[in-house]
């Protein structure tokens, strides 16, 4: 199998089962990717040293016919917000005086008993809290930003560093980097996978998740990370369903849900025409296409800025009155400060809001089976931007990036973003795919329909430059 690195779980856990790749082989192929590429992208904030002896553990136990399942031998990325046995954990973070423990998160021993590799820890925007991910480049035009704050995993996915990453999803740090690097993101229903482990940011808008390349390794990485676990209270005792059996399922017959208000506002040209094509893709696959509006949406902004400041400074309280967030990051900084100014009745109204706001989905879901829409307004940015010009007007790359993801975090609901094609400049478009709570399967079969449909998935940032441009961070 060529350029192992470039491929896809679906495609060589069988082939590791079989013997005919070796776990071996594809971390030594990973790592090598990493050396010779990482220099530029610099997704990667920590390199295991014991990743090679781990998929030569693999190999044993494969060898001896204890397969453990399609992640056996399979090197992940893990983002560097998710607590680590063997690896440091820094948040992102170079503030004196912050200190994490070293041990597994519970999706990183989830994926350690499923024998997986984590092969490093990647970049993520300190505290998870930004959309740029710095330094971290977006592989298909590294003068771009990967988005975030899951931005080493996109991008480290992307460009075949690893085969598989973690992110974690507060306002929509899964799926929009797997929209700007052009990969497979999925943010569960809230309370799927357990975030023991993973260092708090929001404590009821949080989510831990997968990016890989197709929605078949979505759902093979969903199968290990998903079931109860009472280390984290958040975690709901749901059963857990055989993802895979959902893929393949045709469309037809199914309701697509399209909300006309929101979701369609003030996008990209090149965005607009993507989604508009895959809407109807699936149409022509015989799915009903229902469009309906929430003008409720229009206040979202406020309630997720409240919820999310107010918890971020509740986390980071003994940072404040210790006096360690002057040396956070500039923009972190002032996103922590920033919530001792909501009030208890800001942040009441802002649940209020959400449950206004999940009942309206409620009804809408009596209808529909999903609900469909772009991932982000934008494509990726340059990186030193923080205005772009959305529908010919300008708009803060805070506010747009995040515009259609967060409704998502606030509800709870599952949501993946799939790519949908490419923009003029040649950067990753993606596509929305939302769901009834505890329905991943349903967003995964609509998710693996469409992918099916074109080849977006086969395609690789592979040419990447061999020197990186001088651009402002």
């Amino acid at each position: 199998m060529k350029d192992l690195w470039s491929q896809p779980i679906e495609k060589l856990a069988p082939a590791i089962r079989a013997g005919e790749i070796s776990p071996v082989a594809l971390t030594e192929a990973c790592l090598d990717r990493i050396a010779t590429t990482d220099d530029r992208l610099l997704s990667f904030i920590h390199v295991s040293t014991t990743a090679l002896d781990a998929a030569r553990a693999a190999e044993r136990e494969i060898a001896a016919g204890h397969w453990r399942g399609p992640l056996h031998g399979i090197p992940v990325g893990v983002k560097d917000n998710y607590l680590t046995a063997d690896m440091p954990t820094t948040v992102g973070s170079q503030a004196p005086g912050l200190a994490f423990p070293m041990r597994d998160a519970a999706a990183v021993a989830r994926l350690r008993a499923a024998g997986a590799v984590p092969i490093g820890k990647t970049r993520t925007h300190e505290f998870a809290w930004g959309n740029v991910t710095p330094p971290v480049r977006n592989p298909w035009d590294l003068a771009r930003v990967p988005s975030g704050s899951s931005g080493g995993s996109g991008a480290a996915v992307a460009a075949g560093l690893c085969v598989a990453g973690l992110g974690s999803d507060t306002g929509g740090s899964i799926r929009m980097p797997a929209a700007a690097c052009g990969v497979v993101g999925l943010k569960g229903t809230f309370g799927r996978v357990s975030r023991d482990g993973v260092v708090p940011h929001s404590w009821s808008l949080d989510h831990a998740g997968p990016l890989t390349r197709t929605v078949t390794d979505t759902a093979l990485m969903m199968q290990v990370l998903s079931g109860y676990d009472p280390a984290d209270p958040a975690c709901q005792d749901q059963p857990v369903p055989d993802f895979a059996k959902s893929l393949g399922r045709p469309v037809k017959g199914l309701t697509i849900g399209v909300c006309r208000n929101h979701f369609f506002d003030g996008l990209q040209d090149d965005v607009a025409a993507a989604t508009e094509t895959a809407i109807d893709d699936l149409a022509k696959a015989g799915a009903k296409v229902v469009e309906f509006r929430i003008p409720l949406l229009e206040f979202g902004l406020g309630a997720i800025f409240a919820i999310e400041l107010s918890s971020s400074t509740a986390y980071h309280d003994a940072s404040l009155r210790a006096g360690r967030v002057a040396d956070f990051t500039p923009d972190v900084r002032t996103l922590v400060e920033m919530g001792r100014l909501v009030t208890g009745a800001d942040y009441l109204k802002a649940e209020q809001y959400r449950m206004a706001l999940m009942d309206e989905f409620r009804k809408v879901f009596a209808k529909v089976d999903v609900v469909v829409g772009p991932t982000t307004p934008i494509t990726a940015w340059k990186r030193g931007e923080w205005t772009v010009q959305v529908a010919g007007q300008p708009e803060s790359v805070l506010a747009a990036s995040w515009r259609f993801t967060y409704p998502y975090n606030l509800t709870g609901l599952p949501a993946i973003s799939v790519p949908c094609g490419f923009d003029r400049d040649g950067l990753p478009i993606g596509l929305q795919i939302a769901a009834r709570p505890f329905d991943e399967p349903m967003v995964l079969r609509v998710a693996h329909a469409y992918e099916r449909r074109h080849d977006w998935k086969d395609r690789l940032p592979v040419a990447l430059p061999a020197a990186v441009p001088p651009v402002p961070e």
